[in-house]
């Protein structure tokens, strides 16, 4: 979730500050003009926007650091030893009332800077305290069933129980500050509590805590849950956007939206259909919709996906071809902070890539970057350029590249230049002229990575501390 601010400086003090850059850039190549012009990118050429340009530079599909039989292995690592990674499954069946409070306000916080509505008015206590009534604490027993439920539809996660937008001082009107990430279609939710307006649910899904809307979720059964995830034969959502097919008087499962990473049981073949809301299924997969009933109860209803939509059988192999064709996928999409404009963040775009080869990963970039697991090489404030240089010149496809509050993965090199893909707002770099360009990328994008900055005086590299390579820690494999 990484934002650029501009700075001012004199045309003399530019040149200076570029000195840097330039020691970086002699370690890779001369930095280049614009290479096409309708683009405001530096060194990016129009053929490199293509997956199947970064997937022919590839020497018999490169092997990755992780097999496909050791995602059940990771993602059970991170269960046991990461605590932003979670089973909502294993979620107690109860919380007494010092529990759930703790977790309420740990997402539900009124903040210590100043948040402002979009007309510019300052929120006061008498705002916050109508979002601190709605948190429902009044209604916190001394013991709270937790219950369980899946997600029916994209939906937003909120700081508060409030569709409100708030901002920063700053007015940036894309950073809606009560946003904080989205979950989709079959999620299992474990369900903690609800708003004083009985209009929203306090949720924990695998990775994050806060408030949804009660309209998104279906209530079941511990039970009726696990059953539902526990299916074998599933099919994967491997596009950016799929639509269940249209279903007339049924708008519960027509047209549906199903983001990147989104899994879905299939029917079995005693199951089928030959017709099916008076259409053939000769065409299509039919999978297992959870769906809402009128009274917030959990029902499973069958859905129609075409067979030539972007979607696949199981779990993608994982292969450095597939890592690449899946982020392309999302190329062009507009940045949306927490997935707020139907799109993703930096995390949210790396985390939907590597769930399509059924590996999670925590949801915010801290999180990830300075969670133990994978192979990592840190850096500290001591940590020179050339130590940064070095680790860069020996990257993997699908390394993630970390910054404070930002990830990009790795594409591979042109002209000895290491090439990232990347979700982002700002862009900032110094000309080939000696000027500093400050614009806006605001969606998934590619960009080479050295010659990136942060502001006039510091650099992508400057800021990394950390790349990641997803592997298998501490289990021995064939």
């Amino acid at each position: 979730m990484l934002n650029i601010t501009r700075v001012q400086t004199s045309h003399s003090h530019k040149i200076y500050c570029r000195l840097p850059q330039i020691i970086l850039l002699l370690a890779f190549s001369a930095c280049s003009s614009l290479a096409f012009s309708n683009s405001n990118v530096p060194d990016i050429s129009s053929h490199q926007l293509n997956a199947q340009y970064w997937q022919t530079k590839l020497k018999n599909n490169e092997v990755m650091s992780m097999k496909n039989q050791d995602v059940a292995a990771f993602n059970q690592q991170l269960f046991t030893s990461n605590p932003f990674v979670v089973n909502p499954l294993a979620s107690p069946t109860s919380l007494d009332k010092a529990a759930l409070t703790n977790k309420i306000h740990s997402i539900s916080s009124v903040p210590s800077s100043a948040r402002f509505y979009e007309d510019g008015t300052q929120l006061t206590e008498q705002d916050f305290k109508v979002y601190t009534d709605n948190l429902n604490i009044q209604g916190v027993k001394a013991h709270n069933e937790v219950k369980f439920g899946l997600v029916t539809q994209r939906s937003s996660l909120r700081t508060f129980p409030t569709l409100d937008r708030v901002f920063n001082q700053s007015m940036d009107f894309d950073l809606d500050r009560f946003q904080e990430t989205g979950v989709f279609p079959s999620e299992a939710v474990a369900i903690l509590h609800s708003s004083a307006d009985g209009k929203w649910l306090l949720v924990q899904n695998y990775h994050y805590l806060a408030w949804v809307s009660q309209d998104d979720i279906a209530i079941g059964t511990k039970q009726q849950v696990h059953t539902y995830l526990d299916q074998q034969d599933f099919l994967l959502i491997t596009g950016a956007k799929v639509l269940t097919s249209y279903v007339p008087n049924e708008p519960e499962i027509s047209q549906v939206q199903l983001d990147m990473g989104v899994t879905l049981p299939l029917l079995s073949s005693t199951e089928q259909h030959g017709e099916l809301y008076g259409q053939s299924t000769a065409g299509s997969y039919e999978v297992k919709l959870p769906v809402r009933n009128l009274d917030g109860s959990l029902s499973i209803k069958t859905a129609l996906i075409g067979r030539t939509q972007d979607v696949h059988q199981g779990y993608l192999e994982y292969t450095a071809q597939n890592v690449i064709a899946q982020a392309f996928k999302f190329l062009g999409e507009r940045y949306g902070w927490g997935h707020d404009y139907n799109g993703r963040d930096c995390t949210g775009f790396v985390g939907e890539i590597y769930k399509t080869f059924g590996i999670l990963m925590p949801r915010n970039s801290g999180q990830q970057g300075k969670g133990e697991y994978g192979t990592n090489f840190r850096f500290d404030k001591n940590s020179d350029n050339a130590s940064k240089l070095a680790i860069i010149k020996k990257m993997q496809i699908g390394d993630l590249i970390y910054i404070p509050g930002h990830v990009m993965l790795y594409l591979g090199k042109e002209n000895n230049q290491p090439i990232v893909i990347h979700d982002v707002k700002g862009l900032a770099y110094w000309t080939p002229e000696g000027e500093y360009y400050q614009g806006v990328l605001n969606a998934v994008s590619v960009t080479p990575l050295i010659t990136l900055h942060l502001n006039e005086t510091t650099t992508y590299v400057d800021k990394i501390y950390n790349i990641k390579r997803l592997t298998l820690n501490n289990i021995e494999r064939d």
